[in-house]
Protein backbone atom coordinates (compact mmCIF):
# COMPACT_ATOMS: atom_id res chain seq x y z
CA UNK A 1 0.00 0.00 0.00
CA UNK A 2 2.50 2.13 0.92
CA UNK A 3 4.92 1.35 -2.13
CA UNK A 4 0.99 2.50 -4.15
CA UNK A 5 1.31 5.53 -2.73
CA UNK A 6 4.67 6.39 -3.41
CA UNK A 7 4.63 5.89 -7.04
CA UNK A 8 1.57 7.82 -7.22
CA UNK A 9 3.46 11.14 -5.46
CA UNK A 10 6.25 10.15 -7.70
CA UNK A 11 3.60 10.54 -10.95
CA UNK A 12 2.52 13.58 -9.48
CA UNK A 13 5.86 15.78 -8.75
CA UNK A 14 6.97 14.34 -12.47
CA UNK A 15 3.57 15.66 -14.12
CA UNK A 16 3.89 19.25 -11.97
CA UNK A 17 7.25 19.39 -13.14
CA UNK A 18 6.19 18.77 -16.95
CA UNK A 19 3.89 21.30 -16.10
CA UNK A 20 6.24 24.03 -15.28
CA UNK A 21 8.48 23.01 -17.92
CA UNK A 22 6.38 23.22 -20.24
CA UNK A 23 7.56 24.68 -23.77
CA UNK A 24 5.50 27.39 -26.12
CA UNK A 25 6.46 28.59 -29.68
CA UNK A 26 4.63 32.06 -30.02
CA UNK A 27 4.65 34.65 -32.50
CA UNK A 28 3.74 38.05 -31.83
CA UNK A 29 -0.10 38.13 -32.57
CA UNK A 30 -0.26 34.61 -30.49
CA UNK A 31 0.70 36.70 -27.73
CA UNK A 32 -1.32 39.48 -27.69
CA UNK A 33 -4.36 37.32 -28.04
CA UNK A 34 -3.33 35.56 -25.22
CA UNK A 35 -2.63 38.91 -23.06
CA UNK A 36 -6.37 40.17 -24.26
CA UNK A 37 -7.78 37.03 -22.55
CA UNK A 38 -5.77 37.05 -19.24
CA UNK A 39 -4.85 40.57 -18.33
CA UNK A 40 -6.92 41.64 -15.23
CA UNK A 41 -7.65 45.23 -16.45
CA UNK A 42 -9.36 44.30 -19.32
CA UNK A 43 -11.64 41.74 -17.22
CA UNK A 44 -12.40 44.73 -15.17
CA UNK A 45 -12.77 47.36 -17.93
CA UNK A 46 -15.64 44.69 -19.65
CA UNK A 47 -17.32 44.92 -16.26
CA UNK A 48 -17.53 48.26 -15.93
CA UNK A 49 -18.91 48.09 -19.54
CA UNK A 50 -21.69 45.95 -17.86
CA UNK A 51 -22.52 48.49 -15.41
CA UNK A 52 -22.87 51.38 -17.29
CA UNK A 53 -25.36 49.44 -19.64
CA UNK A 54 -27.52 49.06 -16.83
CA UNK A 55 -27.42 52.07 -15.97
CA UNK A 56 -28.30 53.39 -18.70
CA UNK A 57 -31.62 51.00 -18.64
CA UNK A 58 -32.10 52.56 -14.83
CA UNK A 59 -31.87 55.99 -16.44
CA UNK A 60 -34.62 55.06 -19.18
CA UNK A 61 -37.02 53.58 -16.41
CA UNK A 62 -37.40 57.01 -15.20
CA UNK A 63 -39.54 58.19 -18.45
CA UNK A 64 -41.97 55.73 -17.03
CA UNK A 65 -44.37 55.57 -14.47
CA UNK A 66 -44.79 53.87 -11.14
CA UNK A 67 -46.80 52.07 -9.36
CA UNK A 68 -47.12 51.54 -5.62
CA UNK A 69 -49.71 49.58 -4.00
CA UNK A 70 -50.75 49.84 -0.51
CA UNK A 71 -53.01 47.24 2.33
CA UNK A 72 -53.89 47.98 5.74
CA UNK A 73 -55.65 45.28 8.19
CA UNK A 74 -57.00 46.12 11.34
CA UNK A 75 -58.75 43.53 13.57
CA UNK A 76 -59.94 45.15 16.82
CA UNK A 77 -61.53 42.67 19.69
CA UNK A 78 -63.70 44.81 21.58
CA UNK A 79 -66.32 46.66 20.42
CA UNK A 80 -66.30 50.44 20.44
CA UNK A 81 -69.59 51.65 21.74
CA UNK A 82 -70.09 55.46 19.88
CA UNK A 83 -73.25 57.03 21.56
CA UNK A 84 -75.04 54.15 21.55
CA UNK A 85 -74.14 52.79 18.29
CA UNK A 86 -71.57 50.06 18.43
CA UNK A 87 -68.41 49.53 15.89
CA UNK A 88 -66.94 46.69 14.89
CA UNK A 89 -63.71 46.22 13.25
CA UNK A 90 -63.08 42.67 12.43
CA UNK A 91 -60.86 42.95 10.42
CA UNK A 92 -61.17 45.81 8.74
CA UNK A 93 -59.15 46.71 5.23
CA UNK A 94 -57.98 49.43 3.21
CA UNK A 95 -56.39 48.82 -0.32
CA UNK A 96 -55.16 51.45 -2.75
CA UNK A 97 -52.99 51.21 -5.98
CA UNK A 98 -51.51 54.38 -7.55
CA UNK A 99 -49.80 55.15 -10.78
CA UNK A 100 -47.52 58.03 -10.87
CA UNK A 101 -46.40 59.33 -13.64
CA UNK A 102 -43.72 62.46 -14.08
CA UNK A 103 -45.07 64.56 -16.94
CA UNK A 104 -41.79 67.09 -16.88
CA UNK A 105 -39.01 67.47 -14.70
CA UNK A 106 -37.12 70.06 -15.46
CA UNK A 107 -35.12 68.45 -18.07
CA UNK A 108 -33.73 66.25 -15.45
CA UNK A 109 -34.70 62.78 -16.53
CA UNK A 110 -33.92 63.66 -20.26
CA UNK A 111 -29.93 64.98 -18.95
CA UNK A 112 -29.80 61.66 -16.70
CA UNK A 113 -30.15 59.51 -19.95
CA UNK A 114 -27.90 61.61 -21.70
CA UNK A 115 -25.42 61.28 -19.38
CA UNK A 116 -26.24 57.21 -18.70
CA UNK A 117 -25.43 57.21 -22.55
CA UNK A 118 -21.98 59.20 -22.68
CA UNK A 119 -21.36 56.89 -19.11
CA UNK A 120 -21.95 53.99 -21.91
CA UNK A 121 -19.49 55.72 -24.87
CA UNK A 122 -17.06 56.40 -21.67
CA UNK A 123 -16.90 52.27 -20.85
CA UNK A 124 -15.91 51.79 -24.34
CA UNK A 125 -13.55 53.76 -25.01
CA UNK A 126 -12.05 52.87 -21.50
CA UNK A 127 -11.73 49.14 -22.64
CA UNK A 128 -10.00 50.59 -26.17
CA UNK A 129 -7.58 52.17 -23.71
CA UNK A 130 -6.95 49.37 -21.65
CA UNK A 131 -6.97 47.07 -24.90
CA UNK A 132 -4.08 49.83 -26.56
CA UNK A 133 -1.90 49.34 -23.27
CA UNK A 134 -2.47 45.36 -22.84
CA UNK A 135 -0.82 45.30 -26.51
CA UNK A 136 1.70 48.07 -26.06
CA UNK A 137 3.03 46.25 -22.96
CA UNK A 138 2.89 42.75 -24.51
CA UNK A 139 4.51 43.78 -27.63
CA UNK A 140 7.63 45.62 -25.74
CA UNK A 141 7.85 42.26 -23.73
CA UNK A 142 7.58 40.08 -26.59
CA UNK A 143 10.29 42.30 -28.45
CA UNK A 144 12.21 42.89 -25.55
CA UNK A 145 12.66 38.83 -25.04
CA UNK A 146 13.27 38.60 -28.80
CA UNK A 147 16.19 40.86 -28.29
CA UNK A 148 17.93 39.20 -25.20
CA UNK A 149 17.45 36.01 -27.10
CA UNK A 150 19.79 37.35 -29.81
CA UNK A 151 21.97 38.90 -27.92
CA UNK A 152 22.66 35.12 -25.73
CA UNK A 153 22.93 33.63 -29.05
CA UNK A 154 25.76 36.07 -30.62
CA UNK A 155 27.82 36.25 -27.35
CA UNK A 156 27.81 32.20 -27.23
CA UNK A 157 28.77 32.43 -30.69
CA UNK A 158 31.01 34.61 -29.93
CA UNK A 159 32.37 32.63 -26.75
CA UNK A 160 32.90 29.39 -29.27
CA UNK A 161 34.96 31.94 -31.75
CA UNK A 162 37.32 33.47 -28.77
CA UNK A 163 37.71 29.52 -27.40
CA UNK A 164 38.92 28.12 -31.09
CA UNK A 165 41.34 31.56 -31.17
CA UNK A 166 42.10 30.46 -28.05
CA UNK A 167 43.26 26.64 -28.78
CA UNK A 168 44.57 27.65 -32.87
CA UNK A 169 47.19 30.30 -30.23
CA UNK A 170 48.05 27.88 -27.90
CA UNK A 171 49.26 25.39 -30.28
CA UNK A 172 51.21 27.99 -31.81
CA UNK A 173 52.24 29.07 -28.26
CA UNK A 174 53.62 25.18 -27.83
CA UNK A 175 55.09 25.54 -31.04
CA UNK A 176 57.12 28.41 -29.84
CA UNK A 177 55.42 30.24 -33.02
CA UNK A 178 53.37 32.33 -30.34
CA UNK A 179 54.24 34.13 -26.72
CA UNK A 180 52.46 33.08 -23.17
CA UNK A 181 50.78 36.48 -23.09
CA UNK A 182 49.08 36.16 -26.01
CA UNK A 183 47.04 33.51 -24.32
CA UNK A 184 46.85 35.62 -21.22
CA UNK A 185 44.88 38.38 -23.10
CA UNK A 186 42.43 35.94 -25.26
CA UNK A 187 41.83 34.08 -21.60
CA UNK A 188 40.85 37.66 -20.50
CA UNK A 189 38.95 38.45 -23.06
CA UNK A 190 37.39 35.21 -22.89
CA UNK A 191 36.57 35.87 -19.20
CA UNK A 192 34.82 39.44 -20.18
CA UNK A 193 32.61 37.91 -22.80
CA UNK A 194 30.84 34.67 -20.34
CA UNK A 195 30.97 37.61 -17.65
CA UNK A 196 28.76 39.79 -20.59
CA UNK A 197 26.86 36.25 -21.51
CA UNK A 198 26.13 35.50 -18.01
CA UNK A 199 24.34 39.10 -17.45
CA UNK A 200 22.45 38.35 -20.93
CA UNK A 201 20.92 34.68 -19.54
CA UNK A 202 20.06 36.72 -16.91
CA UNK A 203 18.39 39.59 -18.17
CA UNK A 204 17.15 36.30 -20.86
CA UNK A 205 14.95 34.60 -17.85
CA UNK A 206 13.48 38.15 -16.23
CA UNK A 207 12.52 39.20 -19.94
CA UNK A 208 10.67 35.41 -20.47
CA UNK A 209 9.15 35.58 -16.81
CA UNK A 210 8.03 39.33 -17.64
CA UNK A 211 6.22 37.63 -21.04
CA UNK A 212 4.78 34.74 -19.50
CA UNK A 213 3.28 37.59 -16.86
CA UNK A 214 1.57 39.02 -19.58
CA UNK A 215 0.48 36.48 -21.24
CA UNK A 216 -0.94 34.24 -18.09
CA UNK A 217 1.07 31.27 -17.96
CA UNK A 218 3.12 30.05 -15.59
CA UNK A 219 6.47 31.85 -15.04
CA UNK A 220 8.51 28.40 -15.22
CA UNK A 221 6.98 28.43 -18.91
CA UNK A 222 9.70 28.17 -21.51
CA UNK A 223 9.07 30.55 -24.44
CA UNK A 224 10.59 30.40 -27.72
CA UNK A 225 9.76 33.69 -30.21
CA UNK A 226 8.53 32.41 -33.41
CA UNK A 227 9.68 36.01 -34.82
CA UNK A 228 13.54 34.97 -34.40
CA UNK A 229 14.00 36.39 -38.04
CA UNK A 230 12.72 40.36 -37.79
CA UNK A 231 11.01 41.56 -40.40
CA UNK A 232 11.41 45.34 -40.90
CA UNK A 233 10.07 47.63 -43.76
CA UNK A 234 9.79 50.88 -44.58
CA UNK A 235 7.11 53.26 -42.35
CA UNK A 236 4.90 54.95 -44.63
CA UNK A 237 1.70 56.63 -44.79
CA UNK A 238 2.50 58.07 -41.15
CA UNK A 239 0.25 60.76 -40.61
CA UNK A 240 -0.47 62.47 -37.01
CA UNK A 241 -4.44 62.11 -37.10
CA UNK A 242 -5.48 61.68 -33.09
CA UNK A 243 -8.94 62.00 -33.49
CA UNK A 244 -9.50 58.18 -33.27
CA UNK A 245 -7.76 58.47 -30.15
CA UNK A 246 -9.65 56.68 -27.12
CA UNK A 247 -8.20 59.65 -24.83
CA UNK A 248 -9.51 62.05 -27.31
CA UNK A 249 -12.90 60.55 -27.19
CA UNK A 250 -12.95 60.39 -23.15
CA UNK A 251 -11.75 64.44 -22.98
CA UNK A 252 -14.61 65.03 -25.32
CA UNK A 253 -17.02 63.09 -23.49
CA UNK A 254 -15.94 64.79 -20.26
CA UNK A 255 -16.66 67.92 -21.39
CA UNK A 256 -20.33 67.07 -22.89
CA UNK A 257 -21.13 65.08 -19.37
CA UNK A 258 -20.13 68.68 -17.72
CA UNK A 259 -22.76 70.58 -20.48
CA UNK A 260 -25.69 67.80 -18.89
CA UNK A 261 -24.61 68.56 -15.34
CA UNK A 262 -25.61 72.45 -15.98
CA UNK A 263 -28.89 70.84 -17.61
CA UNK A 264 -29.41 68.77 -13.96
CA UNK A 265 -28.30 71.63 -11.90
CA UNK A 266 -30.65 73.92 -13.68
CA UNK A 267 -33.60 71.63 -13.69
CA UNK A 268 -33.26 71.01 -9.44
CA UNK A 269 -34.95 74.60 -9.79
CA UNK A 270 -37.68 74.46 -12.22
CA UNK A 271 -41.05 74.16 -11.78
CA UNK A 272 -41.77 70.23 -12.07
CA UNK A 273 -45.81 68.19 -13.25
CA UNK A 274 -46.28 64.96 -11.39
CA UNK A 275 -49.39 63.32 -12.61
CA UNK A 276 -50.99 60.09 -10.44
CA UNK A 277 -54.08 57.98 -11.06
CA UNK A 278 -55.35 55.90 -7.68
CA UNK A 279 -57.52 53.36 -6.59
CA UNK A 280 -58.61 52.64 -3.46
CA UNK A 281 -61.47 50.51 -1.00
CA UNK A 282 -61.92 49.74 2.64
CA UNK A 283 -64.59 47.42 4.25
CA UNK A 284 -65.05 45.38 7.10
CA UNK A 285 -66.42 48.20 9.63
CA UNK A 286 -69.78 47.62 10.91
CA UNK A 287 -72.05 49.31 12.91
CA UNK A 288 -75.34 48.56 15.03
CA UNK A 289 -77.53 49.23 17.74
CA UNK A 290 -80.99 50.71 18.12
CA UNK A 291 -82.70 53.85 16.27
CA UNK A 292 -85.73 55.56 18.18
CA UNK A 293 -88.63 55.62 15.51
CA UNK A 294 -91.98 57.21 17.20
CA UNK A 295 -90.96 56.19 20.48
CA UNK A 296 -90.53 52.67 20.02
CA UNK A 297 -86.38 50.62 19.57
CA UNK A 298 -85.55 49.50 16.42
CA UNK A 299 -82.41 47.45 15.77
CA UNK A 300 -80.18 48.13 13.11
CA UNK A 301 -76.92 47.12 11.65
CA UNK A 302 -74.79 48.19 8.79
CA UNK A 303 -71.59 47.20 6.80
CA UNK A 304 -69.54 49.79 5.33
CA UNK A 305 -67.49 49.14 2.75
CA UNK A 306 -66.29 51.90 -0.63
CA UNK A 307 -64.06 51.84 -3.68
CA UNK A 308 -62.89 54.56 -6.06
CA UNK A 309 -60.55 56.15 -7.89
CA UNK A 310 -59.33 59.43 -8.87
CA UNK A 311 -56.64 61.41 -10.61
CA UNK A 312 -54.39 63.99 -9.58
CA UNK A 313 -52.75 66.49 -11.62
CA UNK A 314 -49.30 68.29 -8.99
CA UNK A 315 -46.87 71.03 -9.41
CA UNK A 316 -44.20 72.08 -7.81
CA UNK A 317 -43.08 75.45 -8.19
CA UNK A 318 -39.59 76.66 -6.47
CA UNK A 319 -40.07 79.92 -5.22
CA UNK A 320 -37.31 81.20 -3.14
CA UNK A 321 -34.15 79.71 -2.28
CA UNK A 322 -31.35 82.49 -1.59
CA UNK A 323 -30.23 81.98 -4.99
CA UNK A 324 -29.02 78.85 -4.52
CA UNK A 325 -30.13 77.46 -8.04
CA UNK A 326 -28.39 80.23 -9.74
CA UNK A 327 -25.03 79.41 -8.29
CA UNK A 328 -25.26 75.33 -8.43
CA UNK A 329 -25.99 76.56 -12.26
CA UNK A 330 -22.53 78.85 -12.15
CA UNK A 331 -20.43 76.39 -10.63
CA UNK A 332 -21.01 73.70 -12.99
CA UNK A 333 -20.49 76.07 -15.82
CA UNK A 334 -17.50 76.68 -14.48
CA UNK A 335 -17.09 72.71 -14.66
CA UNK A 336 -17.84 73.12 -18.06
CA UNK A 337 -15.07 75.64 -18.71
CA UNK A 338 -12.21 73.29 -16.71
CA UNK A 339 -13.30 70.18 -18.90
CA UNK A 340 -12.94 72.32 -21.89
CA UNK A 341 -9.39 73.79 -20.71
CA UNK A 342 -8.23 69.96 -19.78
CA UNK A 343 -9.05 69.37 -23.67
CA UNK A 344 -7.32 72.05 -25.02
CA UNK A 345 -4.05 71.22 -23.02
CA UNK A 346 -4.14 67.22 -23.43
CA UNK A 347 -4.94 67.66 -27.04
CA UNK A 348 -1.87 69.45 -27.49
CA UNK A 349 0.19 66.85 -25.83
CA UNK A 350 -1.71 64.32 -27.25
CA UNK A 351 -0.34 65.59 -30.56
CA UNK A 352 3.21 66.01 -29.26
CA UNK A 353 3.60 62.53 -28.60
CA UNK A 354 1.90 61.39 -31.72
CA UNK A 355 4.77 63.87 -33.43
CA UNK A 356 7.56 62.02 -31.55
CA UNK A 357 6.36 58.82 -32.37
CA UNK A 358 5.94 59.51 -36.43
CA UNK A 359 9.69 60.33 -35.75
CA UNK A 360 11.04 57.28 -33.56
CA UNK A 361 9.30 54.81 -35.96
CA UNK A 362 10.93 57.06 -39.00
CA UNK A 363 14.40 57.62 -37.18
CA UNK A 364 14.68 54.20 -35.90
CA UNK A 365 14.36 52.68 -39.74
CA UNK A 366 17.50 54.94 -40.30
CA UNK A 367 19.03 53.82 -37.32
CA UNK A 368 18.41 49.95 -38.39
CA UNK A 369 19.76 50.71 -42.05
CA UNK A 370 22.36 51.84 -40.43
CA UNK A 371 23.29 49.22 -38.08
CA UNK A 372 23.09 46.83 -40.82
CA UNK A 373 25.66 48.54 -42.69
CA UNK A 374 27.95 48.22 -39.10
CA UNK A 375 27.19 44.85 -38.88
CA UNK A 376 28.09 44.39 -42.62
CA UNK A 377 31.08 46.14 -42.07
CA UNK A 378 32.25 44.66 -39.30
CA UNK A 379 32.14 41.24 -40.61
CA UNK A 380 34.29 42.08 -43.28
CA UNK A 381 36.21 43.65 -41.45
CA UNK A 382 37.33 40.35 -38.78
CA UNK A 383 36.85 38.31 -41.59
CA UNK A 384 40.29 40.36 -43.53
CA UNK A 385 41.89 40.69 -40.12
CA UNK A 386 41.08 36.90 -38.90
CA UNK A 387 42.85 36.16 -42.70
CA UNK A 388 45.69 38.70 -42.19
CA UNK A 389 46.47 37.23 -38.78
CA UNK A 390 46.78 33.46 -39.46
CA UNK A 391 49.06 35.00 -42.34
CA UNK A 392 51.18 36.35 -39.58
CA UNK A 393 50.30 39.99 -41.25
CA UNK A 394 48.26 41.52 -38.22
CA UNK A 395 48.61 41.36 -34.50
CA UNK A 396 46.45 39.66 -31.94
CA UNK A 397 45.24 43.40 -30.73
CA UNK A 398 44.09 44.08 -33.99
CA UNK A 399 42.38 40.76 -34.15
CA UNK A 400 40.48 41.05 -30.80
CA UNK A 401 39.60 44.87 -31.71
CA UNK A 402 38.21 43.24 -34.71
CA UNK A 403 35.98 40.95 -32.84
CA UNK A 404 35.11 43.69 -29.98
CA UNK A 405 33.70 45.81 -32.73
CA UNK A 406 31.59 42.87 -34.51
CA UNK A 407 30.00 42.07 -31.36
CA UNK A 408 29.21 45.78 -30.72
CA UNK A 409 28.10 46.27 -34.36
CA UNK A 410 25.60 42.50 -33.74
CA UNK A 411 24.59 43.84 -30.60
CA UNK A 412 23.08 47.35 -32.16
CA UNK A 413 22.04 45.78 -35.05
CA UNK A 414 19.80 43.58 -32.48
CA UNK A 415 19.00 46.45 -30.63
CA UNK A 416 17.84 48.80 -33.61
CA UNK A 417 15.85 45.94 -35.28
CA UNK A 418 13.83 45.50 -31.63
CA UNK A 419 13.80 48.94 -30.95
CA UNK A 420 11.87 49.58 -34.40
CA UNK A 421 9.51 46.65 -33.72
CA UNK A 422 8.15 49.01 -30.34
CA UNK A 423 8.06 52.18 -31.69
CA UNK A 424 5.61 51.02 -34.73
CA UNK A 425 3.41 49.37 -31.60
CA UNK A 426 4.21 52.80 -29.97
CA UNK A 427 2.99 54.88 -33.08
CA UNK A 428 -0.16 53.09 -33.28
CA UNK A 429 -1.18 53.70 -30.00
CA UNK A 430 -0.45 57.52 -30.47
CA UNK A 431 -2.83 57.28 -33.12
CA UNK A 432 -5.48 55.51 -32.22
CA UNK A 433 -4.85 52.28 -34.34
CA UNK A 434 -3.62 49.73 -31.82
CA UNK A 435 -6.63 47.22 -31.73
Amino acid sequence: MMKKFFITLIAVVAGLDASAQQTLTLNQQQCREMALQNDERIKSMDNAQKQAEIDKQVAFLNYLPTVDGSLLGIYQFASTDMMGMKMEMKPMYMAGLTLQETLYAGGRIKAGNDLAEIGRTVAEQNIRKTRAEVLADVDNAYWTYVSVRKKVEMLKTYVEYIQSLFDQVKISVEAELAVENDLLRINAKKSEIQYNLQKAETGEDLSRMMLCNYIGVDLNTQITPADEQIEITMPENMDEDISNLPEMHLLNQGVQAKQKQVKMALGEYLPSLVGMFGYSAYGGIKTSGTQMVDGVAYPFSNKMKSDGASAMVMVSVPIWNWGMGKKSVKKAKLDVLNAQLDLQRNQRLLAIQARSAVKNVQNGYLQVQTAQLGAQQSEENLRVLNDRYENAMSTLTDLLDAQSQWQQAQSNLIEAQTQYKIYQTEYLKAVGRLE
